[in-house]
């Protein structure tokens, strides 16, 4: 069997199409849950670490730092496997999801502090001169500038979130990755790694594209 018909045999992609395209799917739900969750966590999260009181700055600093050191496959196996010993079963999506969350508000936290924290004190002292309140301040001044800041390295982060799915595997969860190691052994053929592997890449270099992007774009209105 030549290399062509070992990984780009067409009978198996086309047998093997039906079950990579539903596991496609999940991954599509899964990482669009996850992005969006942990975006907005990781909002108030960083929130919480700038302008809370101490003592609950301190937990969401405590939690970006733990949350940032753990490996996902890690506290994916913690949900998923640990937490029914005290009660709490979650399904594998939401085992999933729920890991996907929290690892992802924390990095996006630690980008939306920095954001913020990058916004010149002028910005500030001048809204307070306005007599604008807190939420306006936010909402019309600071968060408006941050998010020019904030999209390149979040847009990273989307696409670590969507790249990060493929561990979800190992809660038996129908994601692309495993759906396609299923149909591989069932054709005992490698063909459906591969495109499975091509489908990852084409759903993620637009978004690598996009970040290029954005950075050349901000570097210029810098300068």
């Amino acid at each position: 069997m030549g290399f062509a018909e070992t990984f780009f045999n067409w009978g198996v992609f086309v047998s093997s199409l039906p079950l990579l395209l539903s596991g496609l799917k999940v991954t599509l739900q899964l990482g669009l849950i996850s992005i969006v969750f942990g975006l907005v966590f990781g909002l108030v999260i960083a929130l919480v670490r700038i302008y809370a009181v101490r003592p609950l700055s301190l937990v969401a600093k405590v939690y970006t730092d733990v949350f940032r050191s753990i490996p996902l496959l890690v506290l994916l196996i913690v949900v998923y496997y640990a937490l029914p010993f005290v009660g709490v079963r979650l399904s594998p999506f939401m085992s999933s999801a729920v890991a996907l969350v929290f690892v992802s508000g924390a990095y996006a936290a630690e980008i939306f502090r920095a954001g913020i924290e990058a916004i010149p004190k002028g910005q500030f002292e001048a809204s307070q001169a306005l007599g604008l309140g807190y939420r306006h301040m936010m909402a019309d001044v600071v968060l408006p500038q941050a998010v020019r800041i904030v999209i390149p390295p979040l847009t990273n982060n989307s696409i670590n979130v969507i790249k990060d799915t493929a561990l979800a595997s190992v809660v038996a969860m129908p994601d692309l990755l495993k759906q396609a190691t299923q149909a591989q052994a069932l054709e005992a053929n490698p063909t459906p790694l591969i495109v499975a592997a091509l489908m990852y890449v084409a759903l993620l270099w637009p978004m690598v594209l996009f970040v290029g992007r954005l950075e050349k774009r901000y570097r210029r209105g810098e300068r």
